[in-house]
């Protein structure tokens, strides 16, 4: 494949989660309507309302804050899975795996109701399975590396499992305990947990937290330290250069988004 159709196809794979927020309605609470409402739907509902009616509720504009509010959650959301897929197919192709599945991974937990739920990580890197030879030892002297970094005395004989995000903004504690719950997990079957965030914005609080709790974190920093760059990790252990791509695609990737955005702040 050229390297042209190589990009195309990271594009359109990065992309295709993004377009689905141009289909966002807002639901207004607990709505039985999973597509949520219309602009003339809404306009029935509030209209019917006494008091929303009254204090003039029942308008475009109101319609638009509400879409606009829920849009940009649903925006970072489908930007966040547009990342984990683009992530996973690059390791697929660089690692040249012979079955795609390789580079997915779960795992099974009891929940308190005393039922089976599956759980699954957004990538892995699996030593046995890399077929690239300099993929493979780049994975395993950075593994080597990156385990003395952060005390670990024996080596994670598996590989890497990879947690991706868009960004990480939140310092909700729920959600953390279930990241490192799955790090637990992850450690407990012969590999490092590594969590790759496309954004630099995280707070150092979380940094250190996943870190004590010897976890691998790579956030969106541009520059050439594989210790905490996911661009120079992609580049100088995967062998493509995922800052280099996102360069050249800025153009087209930045109308599309603005193209979202305007439908998702207009009511029509």
């Amino acid at each position: 494949m050229s390297e042209f159709s190589t990009e195309q196809k990271y594009l359109d794979i990065f992309l295709t989660p993004i377009k689905k927020s141009l289909d966002y309605h807002p639901k207004f609470g607990n709505s039985p309507k999973e597509e949520g409402f219309s602009l003339k739907e809404f306009k029935k509902l509030y209209g019917s309302d006494p008091f929303y009616s009254w204090i003039g509720l029942n308008s475009d504009l109101m319609y638009a804050a509400h879409k606009a509010a829920g849009g940009m959650t649903s925006l970072y959301r489908q930007i966040g899975i547009g990342c984990e897929q683009l992530f996973r197919q690059i390791i697929i192709d660089k690692a040249e795996y012979s079955d795609e599945d390789y580079a997915c991974w779960s795992y099974e937990a009891k929940t308190k109701s005393g039922f089976t739920k599956t759980l699954s990580l957004d990538a892995r890197l699996e030593i046995g399975q890399i077929n690239n030879i300099t993929v493979r030892e780049n994975v395993v002297k950075w593994l080597q590396e990156y385990s003395k970094e952060i005390n670990i005395k024996n080596l994670p004989h598996n590989g890497i499992i990879f947690e991706v995000r868009q960004g990480y903004k939140s310092k909700d504690s729920k959600r953390q305990n279930a990241d490192i719950d799955n790090a637990t997990v992850a450690w407990a079957n012969g590999y490092l947990p590594v969590f790759a965030i496309f954004s630099s914005q995280i707070d150092y609080d979380i940094v250190l937290r996943y870190r004590n709790n010897r976890c691998g974190i790579l956030t969106g920093i541009n520059n050439d330290d594989v210790s905490i760059s996911l661009f120079a990790f992609s580049k100088q252990i995967l062998g493509f250069d995922l800052a280099e791509f996102f360069q050249k695609k800025s153009r087209t990737i930045k109308n599309k988004l603005n193209f979202v955005i305007e439908s998702l702040l207009s009511a029509k």
